[in-house]
């Protein structure tokens, strides 16, 4: 099932999200959805509170990119980046903050805890866009965005898209959830 896809302004993408407990058929069902929904978009990326749900859990293929076609879909549940080395710049975009990229300094490689779909413990060296991916969704489970990471430079250049898109003045190929009013508590339609 498709998903409605949440946007800049929605309150979901500023919260801590919570652990998950274990698997059982709604984690399951929720992972199969965000699967089809990232898929659906396009990307390559979709934490939880991008799919409505504040839970510590993210998908991810990069497969669609020639250099990583060998690299399998992936789940990670509960996250935790344990260590990192070196840094390196790359343009971001997000499906959450449509029609808006800028670079973004992250560490090149890092070493990750998580449980997979089984909810077996993994510990990992990731790198590359792997990397990159990861740490970008794992953003999302801590309540924050691509765009707050962007040096104020870039930030600057960015602000008008990004207060469009709170007003509701923007362009999906996707299903987005309905924007809430902060001012009005009300949804913009």
């Amino acid at each position: 099932m498709i998903l409605p896809i949440t946007i800049y302004s929605d309150e979901i993408l500023r919260k801590q999200a919570v652990m998950v407990e274990g698997i059982d058929k709604s984690i399951r069902e929720l992972i199969a959805n965000m699967f089809d929904t990232m898929y659906k978009a396009p990307g390559i990326g979709l934490a939880a509170p991008q799919a409505g749900s504040s839970l510590r859990l993210l998908v991810l293929d990069i497969s669609c990119m020639a250099e990583y076609s060998h690299i399998s879909p992936m789940v990670a549940i509960n996250p935790v980046i344990l260590s990192s080395k070196g840094y390196l710049a790359m343009e971001e975009g997000c499906l959450s903050v449509p029609g808006v990229q800028g670079d973004v300094v992250r560490p090149a490689t890092i070493s990750l805890q998580y449980r997979d779909e089984e909810f077996v413990l993994h510990t990992r060296e990731f790198s590359g866009m792997l990397a990159r991916v990861l740490q970008h969704e794992i953003d999302h489970l801590d309540g924050k965005l691509f765009v707050d990471r962007l040096q104020k430079r870039e930030r600057r250049k960015v602000q008008k898209d990004l207060d469009a898109i709170a007003a509701g003045r923007f362009a999906a190929s996707y299903p987005v959830a309905p924007l809430v009013s902060v001012v009005e508590g009300s949804r913009v339609v």
